[in-house]
């Protein structure tokens, strides 16, 4: 970060951010003219401004704000904090073992069990065999070299990091774009397939990108289970249809001049040994656990840890590895999940949901603003940040249009209700991709000097409008979720 950068953000922006917080903190509750507001969930209210715009204009790190997120909820609204604001008298207050109980929430632990994988594969070189692989039946013609690329890199992005997979194929591609004419356009999709692919393929799987785990969470947490099989088998169709649309729009924006393309993706020299076969076996079989959820009745975020499991005891995962853990991922989620346990824990979702008349809405209406404000958000602040700061507060709008006795129960019903809902905003998030600021896999993109921040705003805006509306209609009408509540 460059001193002016870094002084504009700490003298103006975090003053600005203070200063915004503070005045929501201690004007009185009758200013936000809501009756049954408490002082509590005025403190909520006022943490959660502050971690929206901390989190918006990345004054500290993402993962900062949320670990100070965490400690200032214990601090200020838990039933151990500090006893001058912790008192009974100023509205329900949070158990601080609910707070504390985010950085090992099941979901977290998802999250952990993809990333030791993700290591394992790259440390073993499963990675660079797959690519090969993968890629090895598109052949040499530019137009399905670019399909090829499209695909693993999505494949990928479903059990790894959006960003690792685009770092990754980022240097299988390197020797291809130096090899290319400086006037193929081709070379332009070529790179922008990469942040195109790893944000939609995100979406196939629970663990494919952090607002997909949020949505999980919520869902479950509401009452309505969704399995690892469940959520894929509805999203990879979808993450394929949006795969072919990106392959089409490429070739037309940015048309090869060349007529072959020769991929030299190195070999594993790494020797295959026990310890290769093992990390091939965990891999497949943990794979083949979460798609048989049903039939097993494993959990999969029970799952998850069998990889960190076997691999911690035959020796293959050591205590470096475990430093290679992406943990800021893990922090960044874990404050939104304790957020979302402060809007419910203390009563203020409800509260501002029944301040709010979501009845008098439609619900069309209502899914298409949400999804909306999700895309914009996301475009300028992490979708996990994103998803963690709207989904909390969502999954109360549709429980309360799920709730029977409300006037828009079956309009809602029709368009497929809370699951449909919480899982539309989980696309939206991972859909966004106007800037390279917009998502990492963009910024890697950027870095390539090939594309321009023109280019890249033209594909991501018809990317974004294709999958949204594709989005909803495939979670409304075309493949709903099957309604389970326990």
């Amino acid at each position: 970060m460059s001193d002016k950068k870094f002084n504009f953000k700490f003298c103006v922006l975090l003053p600005i951010v203070l200063a915004v917080t503070i005045f929501l903190w201690a004007v009185p509750t009758s200013f936000y003219g809501i009756d049954a507001l408490t002082v509590v969930q005025q403190r909520v209210i006022a943490l959660f401004v502050f971690a929206a715009l901390m989190w918006m204009f990345e004054i500290i790190p993402n993962w900062t704000t949320s670990l100070l997120l965490i400690v200032l909820t214990l601090l200020t609204i838990s039933d151990k904090g500090i006893s001058l604001f912790c008192d009974p008298k100023f509205g329900t207050l949070v158990s601080y073992k609910s707070l504390m109980a985010s950085f090992a929430d099941p979901v977290v632990m998802l999250f952990m069990g993809g990333f030791v994988l993700a290591i394992m594969a790259e440390k073993y070189g499963l990675d660079v065999t797959l690519a090969r692989i993968l890629l090895k039946p598109f052949g040499t013609k530019p137009s399905m070299v670019l399909l090829g690329f499209l695909v693993v890199i999505a494949i990928f992005s479903m059990f790894m990091s959006n960003t690792a997979t685009a770092a990754m194929m980022l240097a299988f591609l390197a020797p291809v774009l130096q090899v290319l004419p400086s006037d193929d356009k081709g070379r332009i999709g070529l790179s922008l397939a990469i942040p195109v692919a790893a944000n939609i393929g995100g979406i196939g799987t629970p663990i494919g990108t952090p607002p997909n785990a949020t949505a999980v969470r919520f869902l479950t947490e509401a009452g309505y289970e969704v399995t690892f099989s469940e959520w894929s088998m509805r999203m990879i169709p979808f993450v394929l249809i949006m795969i072919l649309v990106a392959w089409v729009l490429l070739q037309l924006l940015f048309p090869f001049k060349t007529k072959k393309l020769v991929l030299d993706i190195p070999e594993n020299k790494r020797p295959v040994d026990w310890k290769t076969y093992v990390v091939w076996i965990t891999f497949i079989g943990t794979i083949l656990l979460w798609a048989t959820e049903s039939l097993t009745g494993i959990n999969s975020n029970v799952v998850a840890l069998i990889p960190l499991g076997v691999l911690t005891m035959t020796g293959i995962f050591t205590k470096d590895d475990i430093k290679e853990i992406n943990w800021t991922v893990l922090w960044l989620v874990a404050g939104g999940f304790a957020l979302g346990t402060s809007l419910q824990g203390t009563g203020l979702a409800k509260t501002l949901i029944n301040a709010i008349p979501f009845g008098s809405m439609s619900v069309l209406s209502v899914l298409l603003i949400a999804g909306f404000v999700c895309y914009f958000l996301s475009n300028f602040i992490s979708n996990s940040a994103t998803a963690a700061l709207l989904i909390p507060i969502l999954i109360v709008v549709a429980e309360g249009m799920a709730d029977p006795a409300a006037s828009n129960n079956a309009s809602f019903v029709a368009f497929g209700g809370t699951h449909a809902m919480i899982s539309f905003i989980a696309v939206c998030a991972s859909i966004a991709m106007l800037f390279p600021i917009s998502t990492p896999p963009n910024a890697i993109a950027s870095s390539t000097g090939l594309v321009q921040t023109k280019d890249m705003a033209r594909v991501g805006i018809i990317v974004g409008a294709i999958g949204f509306a594709l989005g909803f209609f495939w979670l409304t009408k075309i493949f709903p979720f099957q309604v389970i509540v326990h």
